[in-house]
């Protein structure tokens, strides 16, 4: 009898190896590019956008125009908007998809460090109430980055527009 089990355990072991043996199947080549690479490239700097707006950037760059509700042959143009409770983005892409270009605007988001350094340096004391920041690329001009700041001290309010490297416009 336990000739037999070892045998039965035995054939069930080798019955299961030969199952694992895979024979390889040729796929065919795909190539992956993404369309809109320039406008992520171009949107990087020294440091991270803040989380919604790196979020809703992301969307707009892969956004695929020709399968979305919206595409149809005859436009040359066509304008999406996007929009999250922090933000939106106003996107013209072309009857190819590719992204020509955008105009983003968000409210109170996290300023970057130097914006942060820049205003601490020049007006010491004073309380960042509101901000806006607002981005516009083009596929030929490239991209600019500003933020309107409104800041408060006691009674004082000033608003002040600064660029993306602390510089007051």
């Amino acid at each position: 009898m336990k000739k037999v089990i070892i045998g039965i355990v035995f054939m069930g072991l080798t019955a299961q190896s030969f199952a694992q043996i895979i024979k390889p199947i040729e796929l065919s080549e795909v190539v992956v590019y993404a369309t809109n690479y320039k406008y992520l490239h171009s949107l990087a700097s020294d440091e991270p956008a803040p989380v919604p707006v790196a979020m809703l950037e992301r969307k707009v760059a892969a956004f695929n125009l020709k399968e979305s509700e919206y595409y149809e042959d005859d436009y040359g143009t066509y304008n999406i908007n996007f929009y999250i409770p922090e933000g939106r983005i106003l996107a013209a892409y072309d009857k190819d998809g590719k992204l020509m270009r955008t105009a983003e605007r968000f409210k109170n988001v996290a300023l970057s460090k130097t914006v942060r350094h820049a205003i601490k340096n020049r007006f010491p004391g004073w309380k960042i109430t509101k901000d806006i920041y607002l981005v516009q690329y083009h596929e030929d001009r490239g991209v600019t980055k500003k933020y309107k700041i409104k800041l408060e001290n006691g009674d004082q309010v000033i608003r002040v527009k600064v660029d993306e490297k602390g510089n007051f416009i």
